[in-house]
């Protein structure tokens, strides 16, 4: 049995964040942020980041064909913070494997 290798597309990443509990660790993340912008790692595309209000906590959403990028970003952070990583896909994405073992049922996505 051989298998084609095909063109690989990037792959998501939502990076959920939380500020460690330590009490000097708010302030600390904060002006690391402030100061550097939080910039991601050669390639490895940063597509959104949000947060939320009062929590301590937010989402990163990446783009990157190689993880290693992904670990890079939360290893320059993990004195700060606390990570979930988890690979997602988009609606479209989804839509196409549903639809492949589900037997091309359409399901009014627009797949």
């Amino acid at each position: 049995m051989t298998s084609k290798l095909k063109e690989v597309e990037p792959l998501l990443f939502m990076m959920h964040w939380k500020i460690n509990t330590h009490p000097s660790n708010h302030t600390d993340a904060v002006n690391k942020f402030l100061s550097t912008g939080a910039p991601m790692p050669d390639g490895c595309k940063q597509v959104g980041r949000w947060h939320a209000p009062g929590s301590g906590k937010g989402w990163l959403l990446v783009e990157t064909l190689d993880l290693k990028t992904v670990y890079e970003h939360a290893s320059e952070w993990s004195h700060l913070l606390t990570w979930d990583v988890t690979p997602v896909l988009t609606d479209k994405q989804a839509g196409a494997v549903s639809a492949k073992v589900w037997g091309g049922v359409k399901l009014g996505c627009g797949w």
